[in-house]
């Protein structure tokens, strides 16, 4: 597993991810990465969501544009 402090946490697939509502998200690929800034419209997968959007005091720069 590895945490990205900017990104979401990634993990070895296949997954189960069971939600607060019960509800059981499944991913068969052979890495997972699941949202950890609640930005991604498919959560709780991550989509990149979060490399379009800044965080409260931080400049976008180059390396937010990926």
């Amino acid at each position: 597993m590895l945490i990205d402090p900017e990104g979401p946490l990634l993990v070895e697939g296949p997954v189960e991810l069971t939600l607060p509502d019960g509800r059981t998200v499944r991913s068969e690929r052979f890495m997972v990465a699941v949202c950890t800034c609640r930005r991604s419209r498919r959560y709780p997968l991550c989509d990149t969501s979060h490399r379009r959007r800044t965080r409260p005091g931080r400049r976008a720069g180059p390396e937010d544009a990926r």
